[in-house]
C-alpha cells in the first residue's frame, strides 16, 4: 500500500534523476586534440598552429560552445619524430577520448598517423599544403593541393621567362611527389629534361654551399632559372642565407617557395631573403577587413605585438570553423555524423570569400604569389581570379588523372576509377 502511495512520487524522481544526468550529459566539454609538434625540426612552424587551435577553441567557448557544451582542448607533443604521432594521434583517440584532432605539418607525419585515424574512426584536420594522391574519409585536406600551389607557382614564372628549373626539396613523401608532379607538367610544357635539377636534403639540413654552388653553375647557363623550394623547417635559414654569400639574387635566380611563410621569417634577418617569393592561399598582408579583426585577436591573445599570421593558421581557422558548423548541423560531434555533415559547408576565410568542403574532403582556396619584403611580411604580386578547387589527385601523374574521389553517395571512396568504374579500395 505504501508502495502504490509513493510510486507517483518515485516515479518523479526518476524522472529528475534522468532529466539532471541528460542534462549533466549535455554539458560534457566537447574535447579537441591538438596534434602539433612543440620541439624539434618543425616546431619553428607547429608551435603557432598550437597556439591557433587554442585560440579558437577559447573563443568558441566565449560563444557559448558548442550544442550547449564547452569545448576542451587536449595538447600533445610528437617532438617532430613521425612514429610518435601515430602513437600520440592513438593517446589523443584512446585514452583522452577526444572528438577531433586538428594536427601535424609535414606529409610524413599525416601518412603516419592516417591509419590510426581510419582504424579508430577519428577525425584529422590536417592544415597544410601537401602533395596530393590521398583522400581518406577520416582526413579533412584544409591545406593546399599541388593545383592550388604548386602548378599556379610554376605557371607564374612560366609567364616570367623561367627556361630552367631546380626542384629543392627536404627529403620525404611531399617534396618527392610534389616534384614528380611537376617534373611531369614541366614535360608536358616541352621543358627538356636537362633543364630541371632535382635536389633532396635532410631535415634540419645546414650545410648548403655545394648545393647553391650548383644552382649556380646550373642557373649560368644563359637561360633564366629559378627554384621551386619544398624545402621545410629550419632548415630554409641557411638556405638562403647562403645563396646569398654566393652572391644569388632574386633578380638573378627567384626562389618560389612553399614553405616558407611569415612565421618562418619572423626574427631572422630577412636581408637574404627580400624579392623571393613564396605561393600561399593567404598572407597577413591580404587587405580585408576579416583579416584585419582576424590578426588583432590573434595579437591580442597571443599578448605580443610582434606576432604575425600566416596561412597554415588561415587552414586552421577555416577548418575549426568548418568542423564546428558542421557538429551544429549534425546536433552532435560523433565523427560520422560529422564527416556527413560537413559535406557542402562553407564557411569565410580571411581574403574576402569562402572556402567549401568538397566531397573530396578538399577544400576552395585563392592561390597567391607574394614577393617577401625587408620586414618579413610578402607583397601579393598575383593571384588566381577566383578560388581554386582542390584535387585530391594530380591530371598530370599517369596512375592519377583518371581517380576521382568522392565522400557521397553512390560513390563514398577515395581512389575511384573512372576508367574502371570502381572503387580501388585503400590508397
Amino acid at each position: 500500500m505504501l508502495y502504490r502511495l509513493y510510486q507517483p512520487i518515485f516515479f518523479v524522481v526518476a524522472l529528475t534523476l534522468a532529466a539532471m544526468a541528460s542534462r549533466a550529459q549535455e554539458g560534457e566539454p566537447i574535447r579537441v586534440g591538438v596534434l602539433h609538434s612543440l620541439s624539434g625540426t618543425m616546431a619553428i612552424s607547429e608551435t603557432t598552429l598550437k597556439d591557433t587551435v587554442l585560440m579558437l577553441v577559447e573563443q568558441q567557448n566565449a560563444r557559448g560552445g558548442l550544442l550547449g557544451r564547452p569545448l576542451e582542448a587536449v595538447v600533445v607533443d610528437p617532438a617532430s619524430d613521425w612514429p610518435l604521432f601515430a602513437e600520440k594521434a592513438r593517446e589523443l583517440l584512446v585514452r583522452e577520448r577526444v572528438d577531433v584532432v586538428f594536427g601535424c605539418w609535414t606529409s610524413v607525419s599525416r601518412k603516419s598517423v592516417l591509419p590510426v585515424f581510419e582504424e579508430l574512426n577519428g577525425l584529422l584536420f590536417y592544415p597544410v599544403q601537401y602533395e596530393g594522391e590521398e583522400s581518406s574519409q577520416n582526413v579533412f585536406y584544409t591545406g593546399a593541393a599541388p593545383n592550388q600551389q604548386a602548378i599556379p607557382a610554376v605557371d607564374y614564372l612560366m609567364n616570367q621567362g623561367v627556361q630552367r628549373w631546380v626542384l629543392a626539396g627536404t627529403d620525404y613523401v611531399y617534396p618527392r611527389t610534389t616534384n614528380k608532379i611537376l617534373q611531369a607538367y614541366l614535360a608536358q610544357n616541352g621543358v627538356a629534361e636537362d633543364d630541371i635539377l632535382v635536389s633532396y636534403t635532410p631535415f634540419g639540413h645546414s650545410d648548403w654551399q655545394s648545393i647553391v654552388a650548383q644552382i649556380k653553375r646550373f642557373g649560368g647557363a644563359g637561360k633564366k632559372t629559378a627554384v621551386v623550394s619544398t624545402v621545410n623547417g629550419d632548415a630554409n635559414v641557411p638556405f638562403y642565407k647562403e645563396l646569398a654569400n654566393q652572391g644569388i639574387s632574386a633578380a638573378d635566380i627567384p626562389v618560389i617557395a612553399f614553405s616558407v611563410g611569415e612565421e618562418e621569417l619572423s626574427g631572422i634577418d630577412t636581408a637574404p631573403l627580400v624579392g623571393h617569393l613564396a605561393a600561399w592561399n593567404y598572407f597577413m598582408s591580404v587587405e580585408e577587413d576579416v583579416n584585419y579583426d582576424f590578426i588583432d585577436e590573434w595579437l591580442a591573445y597571443i599578448g605580443d605585438d610582434d606576432r604575425v599570421t600566416n596561412d597554415p593558421m588561415e587552414a586552421h581557422y577555416i577548418g575549426f570553423n568548418l568542423w564546428a558548423a558542421a557538429v551544429e548541423k549534425a546536433g552532435t560531434a560523433d565523427p560520422s555524423a560529422v564527416q556527413e555533415a560537413i559535406i557542402g559547408v562553407s564557411v569565410p576565410n580571411l581574403s574576402g570569400g569562402m572556402a567549401t568542403m568538397l566531397p573530396n574532403h578538399h577544400i576552395t582556396k585563392p592561390v597567391l604569389i607574394g614577393e617577401i619584403l625587408d620586414d618579413g611580411q610578402f607583397q601579393v604580386v598575383w593571384e588566381t581570379p577566383a578560388a581554386v578547387a582542390g584535387d585530391a589527385w594530380s591530371d598530370y601523374l599517369p596512375g592519377s588523372r583518371n581517380l576521382m574521389a568522392d565522400w557521397t553517395d553512390p560513390v563514398r571512396c577515395g581512389n575511384y576509377s573512372t576508367e574502371e568504374n570502381r572503387c580501388l579500395g585503400a590508397d
